[in-house]
């Protein structure tokens, strides 16, 4: 497990923000502070896919409450996409890291180019600088050769790609389960032990010859 208890976590404005709110239950529930960036485009996709708006005046209130998770208020901060003054603008301000879920390719391209007009580029750009962990969790397809040029210098510049692409190989029988796997590879990148899906340990079939 990460020494420090600090992650900062922004939803952005790809599809698939029930991923983000996933990550954010499971990593106040082992006990992690967290600091919360949700871009514009990221509240808008929020409302359409899981029917959530908040009041950015009582955006930490409100929030807390969506997640449901005990003490969640005290160890959750949100900041405003466009605060450039908030404590994570600075590599002084020592985090575990950094996840980005879901990641648009806005986002990406931003990333990857070292461009820092807003705070969760600002804060990504710092988590680089300081050598800290940066995971991006893409969601988009087709991808385009743009695209995946981002992606590369992203993970050349020392970010962790991890597509949310579930597997099957486990049986997922509902919504949840696929959306698990995804943060369960998040949380495995980010040293946190977790039961979110079940691994792979080999088909026993594989050891019985045709006939």
């Amino acid at each position: 497990m990460a020494t420090n208890q600090e992650y900062i976590v922004a939803i952005t404005g790809a599809s698939g923000s029930i991923y983000g709110k996933r990550l954010l239950q499971e990593l106040l529930k082992r006990g992690f502070d967290i600091s919360l960036l949700i871009s514009e485009p990221g509240k808008l996709v929020m409302s359409h896919e899981l029917g959530f708006t908040f009041d950015e005046k009582e955006a930490g209130n409100e929030i807390t409450k969506w997640l449901a998770v005990p003490d969640a208020k005290v160890r959750l901060k949100y900041y405003s996409d466009k605060d450039l003054t908030a404590p994570i603008c600075s590599g002084s301000h020592v985090t575990a890291g950094m996840v980005i879920i879901p990641c648009s390719m806005a986002t990406l391209g931003a990333i990857a180019n070292g461009l820092s007009s807003s705070l969760i580029e600002r804060a990504a750009d710092v988590v680089l600088k300081q050598s800290r962990q940066l995971v991006l969790v893409p969601r988009e397809t087709p991808l385009s050769r743009i695209h995946l040029k981002n992606l590369l210098y992203a993970e050349e510049a020392g970010a962790k790609i991890v597509p949310a692409m579930p597997a099957f190989y486990s049986n997922p029988k509902t919504i949840d389960d696929m959306v698990d796997f995804v943060v369960g590879k998040v949380l495995d990148l980010l040293g946190i032990r977790h039961d979110l899906f079940k691994r792979w340990e080999g088909d026993s079939r594989a050891l019985v010859p045709e006939i």
